[in-house]
């Protein structure tokens, strides 16, 4: 089997995640780790055994790695991801794809471009949770009838001094907004990815608790219609007291899910027996084996992204996340920041 080469870009955060993920699926060699700080990339390569290490991108797409994961600044993502793709190698970009409705077009239009040639995904690790997954299977199926809402609420928070951290987050112009594009996107996207898509909506955001820190918001509220018909609503802050707290729910004309904390919390049918059946295999989801890596808000699915992503590279089909699809929740949070400004109603 031959070795996959890789290259990180942007050893912060949430590189040292991808890092550790290829290093648990067979034939991956992690060959450069790249960061804006030298010494960031070294560290990183001195702790995980990577060969070279640079602050150079360019030298990395340069090099004869087959694949990269960008896991820089969202503001950076696009200008990376097109010189990557340019240069023949296959991407992994960290979410959230775009930091404008601008670069999110240029990033798709490239996707499309290259679909025949390139292997390029968006992160969005808990499309493999195993109890995503099941909310997904037996919402299309029909299992709770015809679907007439969808609920998402999150709670969590996160300080002034969280936002002074680094000089991009909160604003506009590098981060392209704050809870919604940053800590609500991932259910944002689990929302919209079970429920079939999203059509049109609108939207309010504020910023109550961190004036004078951030440009961006820390509220949010929406109302959307999906592609099947169904409405929800959409709630989300990062002023909570509560440090993670978040709840999706599914209702339809036969049933009811809910999901809080990533875990089965309620279903109702009208069929007593068909509640037990579906509750059972959302409870068994939990017991599934996983590997985690990463911060505990994470989940398990980095690992399990990360290897379908090495085998899109070695068999040359379509990732489980395409950036295609990657960039379908940041059309809607982009869409909801375009409803507050306007005043309308913003089809997606």
């Amino acid at each position: 089997m031959k070795a996959i080469k890789v290259g990180i870009i942007g050893c912060g955060v949430i590189g040292p995640t991808h890092i550790e993920s290829y290093q648990r699926v067979p034939g991956v060699e992690v060959a450069w780790a790249c960061d804006l700080k030298l010494k960031r990339a070294q560290a990183a390569a001195e702790k995980y055994g990577i060969p070279c290490y640079t602050t150079d991108a360019d030298a990395v797409f340069a090099s004869d790695v087959d694949a990269v994961s960008i896991c820089t600044d969202h503001a950076s993502h696009c200008d990376l991801v097109l010189a990557a793709l340019k240069a023949g190698k296959d991407v992994l970009c960290e979410k959230a794809l775009a930091n404008s409705p601008e670069n999110l077009r240029r990033m798709v239009a490239a996707a499309k471009k290259y679909k025949d040639e390139r292997i390029f995904s968006g992160v969005f690790q808990h499309r493999f949770d195993p109890i995503n997954r099941a909310v997904r299977d037996l919402l299309a199926s029909g299992a709770l009838g015809t679907l007439l809402s969808a609920n998402l609420q999150i709670c969590c928070r996160r300080t002034n001094e969280y936002y002074k951290a680094d000089p991009w987050r909160g604003t506009w112009a590098k981060e392209g907004g704050s809870i919604l594009i940053n800590q609500a996107i991932h259910y944002l996207d689990q929302l919209q990815w079970q429920m079939g898509g999203v059509k049109e909506v609108t939207g309010f955001f504020s910023n109550l608790t961190h004036r004078g820190v951030i440009q961006t918001e820390d509220t949010a509220t929406a109302a959307v219609r999906f592609k099947n018909g169904a409405l929800g609503t959409i709630s989300a802050t990062c002023s909570s007291h509560m440090n993670w707290d978040t709840s999706l729910r599914y209702y339809g004309s036969e049933g009811t899910i809910e999901i809080a904390n990533d875990k089965p919390a309620r279903v109702l049918c009208r069929d007593e027996k068909l509640a037990k059946k579906i509750l059972a295999r959302l409870q068994a989801c939990e017991n599934a084996p996983q590997q985690a890596t990463g911060k505990s808000y994470y989940g398990t699915g980095h690992v399990a992204q990360i290897a379908d992503f090495v085998n899109a590279v070695r068999t040359r089909r379509a990732p489980f996340v395409p950036a295609v699809e990657a960039a379908d929740p940041v059309r809607l949070l982009f869409a909801i920041y375009k409803a507050q400004r306007s005043g309308l109603s913003v089809r997606v």
